[in-house]
């Protein structure tokens, strides 16, 4: 009889270690190894490899999910046989919007739910509470993973839910649920057994305090679709994100708002990161952001005032810091406006975080119409990346910016001049192409205009 053996598993990266050290060996980080008995493994018979042409491959089926805006986060809706990794923040909705999309698809195929972390009755309150209908829905509060599969397997289920993978267990490991075992075990099952039956997975996966999934990196190369909710403290709002996604774009963005009957989505969702006010005000102008694969319109704020300490403030929210000093830096040498004894506070309404180039122009617009005391018009949009030189330089996606900005009414933008449309623009929109960060200042305040530096 073989006999078991002692290893250590680092709960980081997930690497084995024959000896217990401070410092993993993979991946260099302390005190993260654990003891694990390792049983015989048994043995397995020789796999029948069975060669298949494409051409003889059905396409895989895609179901929609019931809202547009997830059907667009997954690449056109839930591929048959995939696996996907729900991640976010407790509280932010992942149980909530899996029990949705479960009673949605519910009334026309086998759907099971399997929770590990709520009872049967918590869960069929929280779909009550949720204005659900749960008949035909098949609902399993267990953590053992193999009796989830076996009922997934009786009922013919076409689309499998888990809730969540840190609660799962499997015969297979010797350690408790959540460890890097566990957690590397239960996902490979539900992999090969998406594979083999065509069922579609659906895995939650709590996250660390950095906001990456809980557990070694191996969970995310082994699923297919990779997601993660994103909000701002304190918002209604979520974001879904795909970070990996093999059967449709990456980094694709879905909207949602959290309410009394769970999770809505958003179809206009410029909305969120417009203020709406009677009069413009000082310090604000709209820009167009590309993020996920749509344009998006975001209200810069900025905020400049006399600095009452020997060191200046710089507070940049939702763009780089280390951008906004280098913005800063060209707007004193080539736009004539220095910031060195000000106070500097930038912000982009609604907590969306953009690293695109574009939001330059319209940081150091915001931060000149703070300066100066002068609103800019409320109609008025504008983009772009500035170099070290001052030139004003082309961003991608042009032609959709201004597609976006047409169909919510603006009516002037302030872009490069490579960006300018070689035809005619959208109807109602008078673009203005600049070359140049002082020409990208005239053209939005007017020519001559005095810098009045505000105490």
């Amino acid at each position: 009889m073989a006999r078991q053996q002692t290893v250590y598993v680092c709960q980081s990266c997930g690497g084995e270690a024959l000896k217990w050290q401070g410092q993993c060996p993979h991946c260099a980080e302390w005190n993260s190894l654990s003891r694990v008995t390792v049983g015989p493994q048994p043995e397995r018979a020789a796999p029948v490899v069975a060669a298949a042409l494409a051409a003889d491959t059905a396409p895989s089926e895609v179901i929609s999910l019931g809202m547009s805006e997830l059907d667009r986060v997954f690449g056109g809706g839930l591929t048959a046989g995939s696996v996907t990794l729900l991640g976010g923040e407790p509280g932010i909705g992942k149980s909530t919007l899996l029990l949705q999309v479960a009673a949605q698809l519910a009334a026309g195929s086998a759907v099971l739910y399997a929770s590990g972390e709520e009872s049967m009755q918590q869960t069929v309150l929280r779909a009550q509470r949720l204005g659900l209908d749960t008949a035909r829905l098949g609902l399993l509060s267990d953590s053992q993973l193999e009796a989830i599969l076996e009922q997934a397997q009786l009922r013919r289920t076409r689309l499998l839910l888990i809730d969540s993978i840190q609660t799962m267990q499997s015969a297979q490991g010797t350690s408790g649920a959540g460890s890097v075992q566990q957690l590397r075990e239960c996902t490979a099952a539900l992999v090969r057994f998406a594979k083999s039956t065509h069922t579609s997975v659906i895995i939650v996966g709590h996250v660390t305090k950095d906001g990456s999934i809980a557990g070694p990196k191996l969970l995310e190369h082994l699923v297919d679709t990779v997601l993660y909710f994103e909000s701002d403290a304190g918002s209604r709002y979520r974001m879904l994100r795909a970070s990996k996604n093999r059967f449709g774009p990456v980094n694709e963005l879905g909207f949602f708002a959290m309410t009394e009957r769970g999770l809505q989505e958003v179809r206009n969702p410029s909305a969120i990161f417009l203020s709406r006010r009677a009069e413009p005000v000082p310090g604000s102008v709209v820009m167009v952001a590309h993020d996920g694969g749509r344009s998006l319109l975001i209200e810069v704020q900025a905020l400049v005032d006399a600095a009452r300490l020997a060191m200046p403030r710089r507070v940049a929210q939702g763009v780089d810091a280390n951008r906004l000093a280098l913005l800063l830096a060209v707007l004193s040498r080539h736009g004539g406006v220095s910031l060195a004894e000000h106070d500097v506070f930038v912000n982009l309404v609604g907590g969306l975080q953009i690293r695109e180039t574009a939001t330059d122009l319209p940081l150091l617009l915001a931060l000149v119409s703070s300066l100066r005391g002068a609103a800019l018009p409320a109609t008025l949009a504008t983009f772009g990346e500035l170099g070290l030189t001052g030139e004003v330089r082309p961003v991608a996606y042009g032609e959709e910016r201004l597609r976006e900005l047409a169909k919510q009414g603006y009516r002037r933008v302030v872009l490069p001049r490579q960006n300018a449309p070689r035809t005619a623009p959208p109807a109602g929109l008078e673009v203005i192409g600049v070359g140049t960060l002082a020409e990208a200042i005239s053209a939005a305040f007017g020519p001559g205009a005095e810098v009045r530096a505000r105490s």
